[in-house]
């Protein structure tokens, strides 16, 4: 064995550089290492082609690596990074001939120094990623893009990259992240609105991920070239990427919780925000709104949320009313809301250029807006036409703009919807090119140059990822300052990692086809699994054609009811409506009920997003994510976990009343509405009529749900039930504060966990609750599914229950609670 060097000598290794890369025009290999210098938390190298690497850890199981090939690092600044969370870790550095080993309480990097090459072991020592000596670090000096690749196992699968229509699996696909506006796209179309740099890679239930943090244009050869190994790079910048090992137990909850302990978590968002929200472009006059309000309530269909889209503007001006269409928004946003109702509209970031229009003025005279290259003010089309543009990486700018809100949010608006901001320009007029989709001149030149926050000054090719981000981040920090004790609701279109400590998140401009339905449940579980908990899809498609039938927009909310984001929204020609109530008495029943459903299970969703802001774990989950070691879950598309405990399985395909379903190994479920158990790693074939969504619980789960409500105001007054699955025992727990405002960081709230033991005479229930908060609503039934016999006799506390009714049909039991707090109930066969 080589003999062990002391830390700290800096030894000077002086070798010529070798390089098995296969020179791609000027393209150069990193090369060998001359220099090793260690720090507390790793090593900096220095290499023989003049570039500089630096490989830490930051966490015990997460490592970070930079290669800067002009042998400078830039500063340490991330808009992705939440760096005020950072807490130093120190490693152990071992230096020897041919490589230095970096080894933390967790994980292991070993990097070979002829040539650079780093090698990642997890906290048991197995094998998690290495680099591919073939394709050693690389860059070329003439553009400045580098690039890296590593070795992968042939049936190594990988999900995340955010907002992807592909399918839920990303192996042998290549990607581009770039946001772009991309209007009716196809499945397929690369690249979307936003840029997530991140994915998890699963291999025989052992999972690990990286983010490459870089916000130039970057793009991912996923074994597509070469199913070999997989390749990343960017068109400038440096590498930069961490690699999350997972722990001992190299799994994906552990992935998220670090990833996101590095890029943030999405705060609590107001519950009204998880209720049913209607939105179309546009709903204009005021006589429209009013009479969209009365039709919910008057149909007893359940809705939060009405949108107003472009045309509430004075010209397509931001932050101004058309007075014509609408002449006091006041009295209505509040009349709106005495019938439960909020109202989010939407804002643009360009500012129309027009010295009568006061914000223009301002963002002038303060220097706001983006430059041009010559210096002069940046200007391009979009609605209002000629438009200037917010610097959103200048701090000053984000201020300006986040206090501009305050004529809207005195007026009584609740939300904000940030839109084409990718940012998204017109073409002009009289083109003589084609109108591609990814056209260049559809957002700002390359060379316009941008703030970056004064650290990191540099043009539009690094920091044109990270402009809608930098908006919706604006808007929430504007809010914040505005309305300090009110949770923002914040919808942006365009993002970058990081984008979840800011904002909710939708799909763009969708199709109404089947095929978008079915694209729906991979986009929407990917971006989960990117971080983002609160994303979702337009509800029956939004583009101008084709429209939908009932059955397609029927089939949509079902499946749409359990993802985190719920909207309707489409385009607005006169034919097109696509409220809930559009398709004829028959559709209206069955979509007032399955609306009915999200806002029954509301409770449950709402624990869920606590999870999140606890943990980093989503609320839509793929399969897979629960069960790594069920090699059956990683290439389903067409059915999602919410949470951990409910498997829902929608019907995406024209026409069908039945389908299959595949159970994930290790649990058992039962089904909703029939009681049936069906055996975990089993596929069997279910009964999926027009008016049903087919979904199931995971045995030994309990979910609070409540009784139907016409708006979340409402829920103070709905009566609790406490849904358990029988089955092995388990944990669940139930968490309930006042929906919105901070309280809840200071101690008021309630958590309440469910434990469930099945013992030999029957079930136990036992409660054990934290928190503070007096208002909360404590469960005044328990039902329980999957129940084959009516039970002997319900105790509570040890006094018996009399009011138990057996469904004998549904598998269901029900028992109605005293009124006064148990903390625990038996039932016995």
């Amino acid at each position: 064995m080589p003999k062990r060097r002391r830390f700290p000598i800096v030894c000077l290794l002086f070798l010529a550089a070798t390089s098995a890369f296969d020179v791609r025009g000027a393209w150069r290999a990193a090369g060998d290492v001359v220099a090793v210098e260690p720090r507390p938390d790793g090593a900096t190298f220095r290499l023989s082609s003049g570039a500089r690497a630096a490989i830490a850890f930051i966490a015990p199981d997460v490592a970070h690596v930079r290669v800067a090939p002009k042998g400078e690092f830039e500063p340490d600044f991330s808009y992705a990074v939440e760096t005020e969370k950072r807490i130093a870790i120190s490693a152990q550095v071992n230096r020897f001939d041919d490589r230095t080993e970096i080894n933390t309480m967790g994980a292991r990097l070993v990097i070979f120094h002829r040539p650079l090459r780093t090698v990642i072991y997890d906290a048991q020592g197995r094998l998690v990623v290495e680099d591919d000596p073939a394709r050693p670090f690389s860059f070329d000096p003439e553009t400045g893009a580098v690039e890296t690749s590593k070795l992968r196992p042939a049936t190594e699968t990988y999900y995340g990259f955010g907002e992807k229509a592909l399918p839920m699996s990303r192996h042998g696909q290549t990607m581009v992240m770039w946001n772009y506006d991309t209007y009716a796209y196809d499945r397929n179309t690369d690249p979307l609105y936003k840029s997530i740099p991140f994915f998890i890679a699963l291999h025989q239930g052992r999972a690990y991920a990286i983010f490459f943090d870089n916000t130039h244009r970057t793009y991912f050869d996923m074994g597509k070239t070469d199913p070999a190994r997989y390749t990343f790079g960017a068109a400038g910048g440096e590498i930069n990427y961490y690699v999350f090992t997972g722990g001992k137990e190299r799994s994906p909850h552990n992935i998220l919780r670090d990833y996101t302990e590095l890029t943030g978590r999405m705060p609590l968002p107001p519950i009204w925000a998880l209720g049913f929200q209607q939105s179309r472009w546009s709903y204009y006059p005021e006589a429209r709104v009013r009479d969209l309000a009365r039709t919910f309530r008057e149909k007893r269909i359940p809705c939060d949320v009405i949108y107003l889209d472009i045309d509430y503007m004075d010209g397509y001006r931001v932050f101004t009313w058309d007075r014509g269409r609408f002449p006091d928004p006041a009295k209505m946003i509040r009349d709106l809301r005495v019938q439960g109702f909020r109202l989010v509209v939407i804002i643009d970031p360009g500012v129309k250029v027009d010295d009568q229009y006061e914000v223009y003025r301002q963002g002038r005279a303060g220097g706001y807006f983006v430059r041009a290259a010559d210096g002069s003010e940046f200007h391009a089309r979009v609605w209002p036409g000629t438009c200037a543009f917010p610097d959103f990486t200048d701090p000053k700018a984000r201020a300006w703009f986040g206090a501009l809100y305050k004529k809207h949010t005195d007026e009584g608006i609740a939300g904000f919807w940030n839109d084409m901001n990718e940012p998204a320009t017109f073409l002009p007029d009289d083109l003589a090119e084609p109108r591609i989709m990814h056209h260049p001149g559809k957002t700002f030149p390359l060379d316009v140059p941008h703030a970056g926050e004064g650290v990191l000054p540099d043009t539009h090719r690094r920091y044109h990822n990270v402009y809608g981000m930098q908006m919706a981040r604006a808007t929430f920090e504007g809010l914040k300052r505005l309305r300090p004790d009110a949770r923002p609701f914040v919808l942006t279109r365009a993002a970058y990692a990081g984008v979840q400590r800011y904002s909710a998140v939708w799909t763009g401009d969708n199709v109404s086809t089947w095929d978008h339905l079915a694209l729906s449940i991979p986009m929407l579980a990917n971006l989960g699994v990117s971080g983002i908990p609160f994303a979702g899809a337009d509800v029956g498609g939004f583009a101008d054609y084709p429209l939908p039938t009932g059955e397609l927009y029927a089939r949509w909310l079902q499946a749409a009811i359990f993802t985190p984001f719920l909207r309707g929204h489409s385009s607005g020609g006169p034919t097109r409506n696509q409220e809930p109530w559009a398709f004829g008495p028959e559709f209206e029943r069955i979509n007032r009920a399955t609306i009915e459903l999200r806002y029954r299970f509301l409770p449950y969703i709402y624990t869920l997003f606590r999870e999140h802001e606890e943990t980093g774990a989503p609320v839509m989950r793929p399969l897979w994510f629960e069960y790594p070691n069920d090699v059956r879950t990683y290439l389903i598309e067409d059915q999602f976990l919410l949470g951990r405990d409910v498997l829902v399985a929608p019907v995406v395909r024209e026409g069908e009343r039945r389908r299959r379903v595949y159970f994930p190994a290790g649990d058992e479920w039962i089904d909703w509405w029939t009681g049936a158990r069906y055996r975990g790693g089993s596929e069997m074939m279910v009964e999926a009529p027009l008016d049903r969504l087919p979904f199931f619980v995971r045995a030994g789960a309990a979910l609070a749900v409540q009784a139907p409500v016409q708006h979340t105001d409402e829920m103070k007054n709905a009566p609790l039930t406490l849904v358990v699955a029988a089955g092995a025992g388990g944990e669940s727990r139930i968490y309930q504060d006042e929906g919105d405002g901070y309280a809840y960081r200071n101690g008021r709230y309630l958590n309440t966990i469910v434990r469930l033991s099945e013992e030999q005479f029957g079930l136990r229930i036992a409660f054990a609750h934290a928190g503070e908060y007096k208002d909360a609503r404590l469960p005044s039934a328990i039902e329980i599914l999957g129940v084959s016999d009516p039970p002997r006799e319900v105790l509570a506390d040890g006094r018996k229950i009399e009011r138990v009714e057996f469904d004998k049909a549904a598998h269901r039991l029900r028992v109605e609670l005293p009124a006064a707090p148990v903390t625990e109930i038996l039932i016995t066969r």
